[in-house]
């Protein structure tokens, strides 16, 4: 816990709570503990959950969001993986997706590999979002607050970037328990099957 923060909640439990409230949105989310916890709290055919490629979401979710301009696009991600790839944030802003929604949980911390900080204390990535041209840019550092926010972006038109503050502890969760494999033809039916279809196939 940072102690100028205040106590913050889990990472697993703001995952949670926005995931409770999707209904066939298509969701992205990124390596690491936040894709083992999404997995945990709910998962479904809809959530597609990058095992690797640290730093890829937001660019996933916004091929996505390209090729199913009728679907919302929900990313899930870190300020570790944004840090990783920050260039993705001005691709976003350039193309302007109306229909994705960019979810950072922030911990301030590369949890995977042992907790070492990172720079997101000092750098305000939904400042850098906004700069880089996302529609809306908000920071929370309540749950309530995260799921307010979160309700209105899914509501209204984006590219919109959420960071949401949350501790460094990871929950007690296990791996993903779906293959690759499997998880990604599942999640093409889930794609194509409601709502984006008109959009055209993914492609293989």
């Amino acid at each position: 816990m940072r102690p100028e923060e205040g106590v913050l909640t889990s990472r697993g439990r703001a995952i949670g709570a926005v995931l409770d409230l999707l209904t066939d949105e298509l969701v992205v989310v990124c390596n690491g503990f936040a894709s083992r916890e999404a997995f945990a709290q709910r998962d479904r055919p809809e959530n597609f959950y990058m095992i690797g490629s640290m730093g890829l979401a937001p660019a996933i979710g916004l091929g996505l969001a390209l090729a199913q301009p009728k679907r919302k696009v929900v990313v899930l991600d870190g300020d570790g993986n944004v840090l990783m790839a920050l260039g993705t944030l001005a691709t976003v802003g350039a193309l302007k997706p109306k229909n994705l929604v960019h979810i950072v949980f922030d911990n301030e911390t590369y949890g995977s590999t042992g907790n070492q900080p990172t720079i997101s204390r000092t750098v305000r990535l939904e400042q850098v979002a906004k700069a880089a041209g996302y529609k809306n840019a908000e920071r929370v550092r309540e749950l309530d607050d995260a799921v307010y926010e979160a309700k209105t972006m899914l509501k209204d038109d984006g590219p919109s970037f959420l960071l949401v503050k949350v501790s460094e502890l990871a929950d007690d969760v296990g791996r993903v328990e779906i293959e690759p494999a499997a998880m990604t033809e599942r999640f093409r039916k889930a794609a194509v099957g409601v709502g984006g279809a008109s959009a055209g196939p993914l492609p293989r």
